[in-house]
């Protein structure tokens, strides 16, 4: 679950938010190995409290993941809000990889050999979804991406650029290089008599 039924008092809150960053941290440098009792020791609280919390690890990952497209969301948001098409598609886009480059536990959970469990964090899921089909609708309306781009490319084009991020920053050329391919081609002129 990725927000609590009810409020949380303040001790739980830093609680929940401490085991959210250390699993975060920890999961991002070692991946699934990472144990519960590693994760509580880390976020300074005991296990008992970890699975008042979280039923799992799954559940601590969708938590993770959820917390991550809900930021996402706002930043989609404000991108939409832009006058020009390009310019909210660049922000998105821009905005979105900027924010997961320094999220290793975010990229792992997205680019795992496991499909990750969406149920939990399907709200978080489906609002960013949402955002990013408006503007991507736009700037095809705009002609500032191909007719045949969509939300399902963008989803490709980040995946894509998160499989490449590491230690460099390849990542940006990659996705410069890819972008290249979903921009509409100038038409040719025609050829004289």
């Amino acid at each position: 679950m990725t927000s609590p039924a009810r409020p949380l008092r303040a001790d739980a809150r830093r609680n929940r938010e401490a085991l959210l960053t250390a699993a975060g941290d920890l999961l991002g440098e070692r991946g699934d190995d990472v144990q519960i009792e590693e994760i509580a020791a880390r976020a300074g609280v005991g296990v008992g409290t970890l699975y008042r919390h979280f039923a799992d690890k799954d559940a601590l990952v969708a938590a993770i993941v959820g917390r991550r497209f809900a930021a996402a969301t706002d930043l989609a948001r404000a991108a939409e809000e832009l006058p020009d098409a390009d310019a909210a598609f660049t922000a998105l886009l821009d905005g979105y990889l900027e924010s997961v480059a320094g999220d290793s536990a975010f990229r792992r959970a997205l680019l795992g050999p496991e499909e990750p469990r969406w149920e939990a964090i399907s709200a978080e899921k489906t609002a960013f979804r949402e955002v990013v089909s408006r503007i991507v609708e736009r700037a095809v309306r705009e002609s500032v991406l191909r007719e045949d781009f969509g939300a399902d490319d963008f989803i490709l084009v980040t995946r894509g650029a998160m499989a490449n991020m590491g230690e460099n920053e390849d990542w940006r050329r990659h996705v410069r290089l890819q972008l290249e391919g979903v921009r509409p081609r100038p038409s040719a002129p025609a050829p004289s008599a």
